[in-house]
């Protein structure tokens, strides 16, 4: 489990600051929600839900406790407080909670930090945006703006001289970037994806990916990712790139999970839709076809 970002602020009540100095410890964790749904028709009601129950989750705190035993009853969350403010203890076996760090087996509670990035890439998006209908826009702009207050806290959590990650130097030049392509009037921008998710991983963030049914445009992407780490993180030659992906796609656990959920290895696309589609999320020949979804 990756440690969540410890940020320290300090705030003084008087103007001698050697005589008073009170200090506020805060565990921050980025959870990013990244989704394909369309901003029209059907799938824009799941991602007005969508946005309201991420943003609702601001009120969530979780506490991490030493479960009594490995029983299963005993390794049941609980959740207590109120509408406007939740606190969900989670119980972990004794071996497993004495890895975390020390602040988190003090009891400090874990805040959450959710943010949601959507962007549409099917046939239905290229009418939806072609009619101007904004959705994701307005949702886009206010992922951006709260992102951006994360990483103010993370800047925070850097001065207070506390370990950093290797890589927080290029954190801003990215939310800059993922900026002026939020503005950018560009359709199927799926570059903020690509950006959303490398910002997540530098700050050691939570990331969860779906669309409408969790299985067909999610398997696009979380293979396309899986093979961008391979080519960013562990030197997979580009001429290898496309060859991997498809394997992904073709033979990978995602395609196991088609399986599961309709009883059939074809991802549910049909030709027409995958013309509409940007060309590193089309899949393989013979997997997909027209399925009950």
């Amino acid at each position: 489990m990756r440690p969540p970002v410890e940020i320290e602020i300090d705030t003084d009540t008087d103007t001698e600051r050697d005589r008073c100095r009170h200090t506020h410890y805060i565990l921050t964790l980025l959870f990013k929600y990244m989704f394909y749904c369309i901003s029209a028709g059907e799938e824009i009601g799941m991602l007005e839900d969508m946005e309201v129950g991420i943003s609702d989750l601001r009120k969530v705190v979780f506490k991490i406790t030493e479960a009594k035993s490995e029983e299963l009853r005993d390794l049941q969350p609980l959740v207590c407080g109120r509408r406007d403010h939740f606190t969900v203890e989670v119980p972990l076996p004794c071996q497993l909670f004495q890895t975390l760090p020390e602040e988190i087996r003090e009891g400090r509670p874990v805040q959450v930090y959710p943010v949601l990035f959507n962007v549409g890439i099917n046939e239905q998006q290229t009418i939806a945006e072609r009619y101007s209908l904004v959705m994701h826009d307005v949702i886009l702009f206010i992922t951006l703006y709260y992102q951006n207050i994360y990483h103010c806290l993370f800047m925070l959590f850097l001065h207070a001289g506390l370990p950093c990650f290797q890589t927080h130097s290029d954190i801003k030049e990215l939310l800059e970037t993922l900026g002026q392509n939020v503005v950018t009037k560009k359709r199927k921008n799926v570059e903020i994806l690509w950006l959303a998710g490398a910002i997540c991983r530098r700050l050691n963030g939570i990331r969860f990916t779906s669309c409408k049914s969790a299985k067909d445009r999610t398997s696009m992407s979380v293979t396309l990712e899986q093979c961008a780490i391979l080519r960013d993180e562990h030197q997979l030659s580009k001429d290898f790139f496309t060859p991997a992906l498809n394997c992904m796609r073709r033979e990978g656990c995602r395609m196991e999970n088609v399986q599961k959920n309709i009883r059939c290895r074809k991802y549910a696309f049909n030709i027409l839709q995958l013309m509409a589609f940007p060309k590193i999320y089309r899949p393989p020949e013979g997997t997909y076809g027209k399925v009950d979804s």
